[in-house]
């Protein structure tokens, strides 16, 4: 998956000549930062934070790190790495059982298992078929990840609301955005008419969103975010284009940190409940 801090492939380690008992990591970081955006923006609108919330958290990670071993190995074809095998099977495990533990208390849950398995088929399917890169896949992936807000807000309120599905489109549409403003930088995915088209969409379905009541104005106006980004990377396109990508890492870092700041802020509460 193509994300927005992602190490360049120059520098990926060749891990697959590892000791199979090293674990692997996932190198794109990128998608990280959009994993926890989903999770604080979740618990936020839950306004609280339990035990539970602590256990989805570690079952997001262990999920979004299971992805990169078993896509590997998939693209290793007749191949065999034990590494990636070992790992991909620990993190799945891992997960399915944290998973597994917090749906029988809220079986609210199955909603975003089912989810986050139809993605999966999905990811590998187009690595069996090498489309991982299309930007169909990656607004699907990028849609599993923030399932995490589903996930966050599910198991911390115990139910979901329209709300809590207002949000995680939100966070989708946010997030995704990364999608069109970095493929700016490649020659064959240049055109500007992509980003402006999919903002567009973007800005009238998080409208729709608010007309319906899934968000409040002021959530629905943390959107204008990636408006901003997109204005000042078209006043900017040449330097955009041509630095060095740690800087384009650093400037989709700032605001993807600034809009999940602002989206949390808008549906805390002034003041929070006392614990318990």
């Amino acid at each position: 998956m193509e994300n927005f801090i992602a190490v360049p492939p120059r520098q990926l380690p060749l891990s697959g000549n590892k000791p199979w008992y090293l674990p692997t990591l996932s190198p794109e970081h990128g998608v990280l930062l959009v994993m926890a955006g989903a999770l604080l923006t979740g618990a936020s609108l839950a306004q609280a934070w339990t035990g539970e919330t602590t256990l989805a958290c570690i079952a997001s990670f262990l999920g979004l790190q299971a992805e990169h071993p078993l896509i590997v190995q998939i693209k290793q074809r007749r191949q065999w790495r034990w590494r990636y095998i070992t790992w991909a099977a620990s993190y799945s495990v891992v997960t399915v059982l944290l998973i597994g533990w917090l749906t029988f208390y809220h079986p609210i849950l199955l909603w975003v298992l089912v989810g986050a398995a139809a993605a999966i088929a999905i990811d590998i399917m187009a690595v069996l078929h090498r489309r991982q890169k299309a930007i169909a896949t990656e607004m699907v992936l990028f849609l599993a990840i923030c399932l995490s807000t589903l996930l966050a807000y599910g198991v911390t309120a115990g139910t979901l609301t329209v709300q809590a599905v207002g949000l995680w489109l939100l966070n989708w549409l946010f997030f995704a955005s990364a999608i069109f403003t970095i493929k700016l930088r490649k020659v064959k995915t240049s055109s500007l008419k992509g980003s402006l088209i999919y903002h567009g969409l973007a800005i009238a379905v998080v409208g729709l969103l608010y007309t319906l009541g899934w968000l409040s104005l002021l959530t629905a106006l943390t959107f204008l975010v990636a408006a901003l980004k997109l204005l000042v990377i078209i006043c900017l396109r040449g330097w955009y284009c041509n630095c060095r990508f740690e800087y384009i890492a650093r400037f989709e870092t700032y605001f993807a940190l600034t809009y999940t700041a602002l989206a949390c802020l808008t549906v805390l509460p002034a003041t929070l409940p006392p614990p318990g």
